[in-house]
């Protein structure tokens, strides 16, 4: 067993690292990746908007700015990945030779312009972004109408979007088969519209219809529009819609106007964009509960009142949510999900039991976790499982039931057991865990939702879905499961030669590294996971000593197959497994 003090050591490290990063108000707000994709999306948009809109050079620095940065992180095969430490992709390279053709610099730029070009080719040209995204629609279109505006596609390569759809109340939204995820309406109606206008639908009744629902489903489009400007308080999702607008003379629209502000609002002095505003309330649940699994007093942090802030207490216009759930930000761009919702959950429980808690404070945690166990109730899909955002969407990729989401409601439940109790509570948690049970591989392990892995040839994350999925049978003591022996089988022999974990046998990360250790420490000792746990954890403290703990890897995925990195990830993941580990070794002295 690595030495205690070591342990103690590391811990104490890793604590002092992630307060430092905490913000005067008390909460944590992180710091995502800057995006070759947002940057390029967001150049395209600001292009046009001054193309189409005096004065046509208003946004000039801006553009020649993120310019600058685009060619800066060109990788050496020609062509550009989400993030600095990404890997070149076909959508990212095609997204940013259209923005330096939109921003006029393709001349300047002509090497980086047949770099990308060749990179594309390579990769199979349209065909090859077809296949990347099979039938869904939602990031395949947007790109190919950048590049339709841009000139480098013919628009007769941008199927159309049925954006008339979006009239329909929300409530129709999952019967009428959608060819998007249901957080890409504002995408659809941009979009489809922007397709209509530069290539409008043979049969003349088809064009009637388009032409009817262009106002209505505008104004769809505008109810959707968060305060900030920002849909989803993303880059790429409202540079399509500013982009889209601008092209086809709506320049000067209040929708165009506010997406414009939330671009400038959220450019960064290097010039580029991150993949999404900030993930201010899930970096600090997540900081909540590693603490307090570390023996913190985490009532004297002084973020409840701004926690209790972020849950939803409307129906929430972009999906049309119930009240009572929590997204992954403060700002008004953010979406109720099952993931962050579950996160703010846990948090509040645990912030509940510090023994600081006041009475008057445990009754504003009941009434608020009141609210997001029933919300998260009322999620749950047929299939037993919890989707992202809206019940009973479809197939699309992400809008089914995900194992990493179910996994985190159910620990939920069981930290508010008192809450979740009853005929249908128990009805859930059994269906929750069937759904589990059933999504499980072969070889034992679960594959999330919202986290992928460069180096894994299917972009997938195994050991994060592994690792989650067994933390809820951990916590409801469901670990003797046929279910949970196999997968802590498959986590324990998937460990890598050096004591870490990293996707499919590659380079080990402190994420996964850290997301298994917390897992195989979860286990009864003494048991055949007993070295997995103890060379995973030296590993990790190691990686502390060295201060490698530091070292963020892109495993995140954000809408379809786009990647991003957080800073506080590597700090937050790691302070729960030396947590998990302590107590282990507590219980075990």
């Amino acid at each position: 067993m690595i030495d205690p003090a070591r342990l103690d050591a590391a811990y104490a490290r890793v604590r002092n690292d992630l307060m430092a990063e905490r913000m005067p108000p008390g909460h944590w707000i992180g710091r995502l990746s800057s995006s070759a994709l947002s940057t390029a999306t967001a150049v395209s948009a600001l292009a046009l908007v001054q193309r189409h809109a005096p004065p046509h050079d208003r946004f000039e620095p801006l553009v020649a700015d993120g310019v600058r940065w685009l060619t800066r992180h060109q990788n050496a095969d020609g062509g550009w990945g989400d993030t600095d430490r990404s890997y070149s992709n076909i959508s990212t390279t095609m997204l940013v030779r259209a923005a330096l053709q939109l921003a006029g610099r393709s001349d300047e730029c002509s090497a980086a312009m047949t770099a990308g070009q060749r990179y594309v080719d390579a990769r199979g040209g349209l065909s090859g972004l077809r296949a990347r995204y099979g039938r869904d629609r939602t990031f395949a279109v947007p790109i190919l109408t950048n590049s339709a505006l841009a000139g480098l596609v013919p628009w007769s390569e941008v199927p159309p979007l049925p954006f008339e759809l979006a009239v329909l109340p929300q409530r129709f939204y999952r019967f009428v088969r959608l060819p998007v995820v249901s957080y890409a309406i504002p995408a659809l109606v941009a979009i489809g519209q922007a397709r209509y206008f530069h290539r409008p639908p043979a049969w003349p009744w088809m064009r009637w219809l388009r032409r009817a629902a262009v106002a209505p489903s505008l104004g769809v489009l505008q109810t959707m529009q968060p305060a900030s400007g920002g849909y989803l308080e993303a880059a790429p999702l409202t540079s399509f819609v500013v982009m889209s607008l601008a092209a086809t003379g709506r320049a000067e629209h209040a929708v165009t106007h506010q997406g414009v502000r939330f671009l400038l609002d959220s450019v960064r002095p290097d010039g580029s964009w991150p993949i999404d505003t900030n993930l201010a309330a899930w970096t600090t649940t997540l900081a909540i509960s590693a603490l307090s699994g570390g023996g913190e007093d985490v009532a004297t942090l002084g973020c409840l009142d701004w926690l209790l802030a972020c849950q939803h207490r409307q129906v929430h216009a972009f999906t049309g949510a119930a009240p009572g759930g929590w997204g992954w930000s403060d700002l008004s761009g953010a979406v109720p999900d099952a993931d962050d919702t579950p996160g703010a959950l846990l948090a509040l429980a645990a912030w509940r039991a510090a023994a600081s808690c006041s009475a008057e404070d445990r009754v504003r945690i009941d009434q608020a976790a009141a609210m997001g166990v029933r919300w998260l109730w009322d999620l749950q899909n047929r299939d037993g499982g919890w989707p992202t955002f809206c019940r009973g969407w479809g197939k699309l990729p992400f809008d089914r039931s995900g194992a990493d989401l179910t996994a985190h409601a159910l620990r939920a439940f069981r930290a508010w057991e008192r809450l979740a109790s009853g005929s249908r509570a128990e009805a859930a948690i059994r269906a929750g865990f069937r759904y589990l049970a059933r999504q499980q591989r072969p070889d034992g392990s679960w594959v999330p939702l919202w986290f992928g892995n460069q180096d894994d040839p299917r972009e997938e994350n195994p050991v994060y879905g592994t690792a989650k999925v067994l933390l809820a049978y951990r916590d409801w003591q469901r670990l003797d499961a046929a279910a949970a022996e196999r997968g802590m089988a498959w986590l324990c022999q998937s460990q890598n030669a050096d004591g870490g974990w990293g996707g499919n046998g590659h380079r080990s990360s402190v994420e996964e590294t850290a997301l298994a250790v917390e897992a195989v420490h979860g286990l009864p000792r003494p048991g055949p996971h007993h070295r997995a746990a103890e060379e995973g954890l030296r590993w990790l403290v190691e990686s502390v000593e060295t201060n490698r703990h530091q070292d963020a890897s892109p495993i995140g995925f954000y809408f379809a197959k786009l990647w991003y990195y957080e800073k506080l990830y590597p700090l937050l993941f790691t302070l729960n497994a030396l947590a998990t580990a302590r107590r282990a070794g507590g219980a075990d002295a």
